[in-house]
């Protein structure tokens, strides 16, 4: 399996804990009932469960263009070390990105989600090169 299917497959497993902590936060911040309604006048804007919530929505921004450009990678058989490295600064930069966010760290938060950023567009950059035959 190329790194580019690891790095999605790990992401993939990255956002199915993210979606669990997002619950658990809910449901520690909230209360059980909370979890169990249908959360119509309830919010979990604030505290821990927001930034967890907010960080989660993140991934789901992110996740389905990565997921494009690995894909795109094995397809078309097209792994160099630019979109290797692309899939690791993506994988990597979700996983730190979490706990940065959730201890409310401004500035290192932004960062870690720009090198993610950098790695698809590592990947892309590489793609767009070899579909032109540069």
């Amino acid at each position: 399996m190329s790194i580019e299917l690891k790095m999605l497959l790990y992401a993939g497993i990255v956002l199915i804990v993210q979606l669990v902590l997002q619950v658990l936060a809910g449901i520690y911040q909230n209360g059980l009932g909370y979890a169990l309604s249908p959360r119509d006048d309830l919010s979990n804007d604030s505290g821990i469960a927001g930034r967890v919530e907010r960080a989660f929505y993140n991934m789901l921004e992110t996740f389905p263009i990565f997921a494009a450009m690995a894909l795109m990678v094995h397809v078309t058989e097209s792994w160099t070390s630019l979109t290797a490295l692309g899939a690791q600064l993506y994988f990597w930069g979700r996983v730190f990105y979490v706990p940065a966010y959730v201890a409310g760290i401004p500035v290192v938060r932004t960062v870690i989600w720009m090198a993610s950023l950098v790695g698809i567009c590592l990947m892309a950059w590489e793609l767009t090169r070899l579909a032109v035959g540069a």
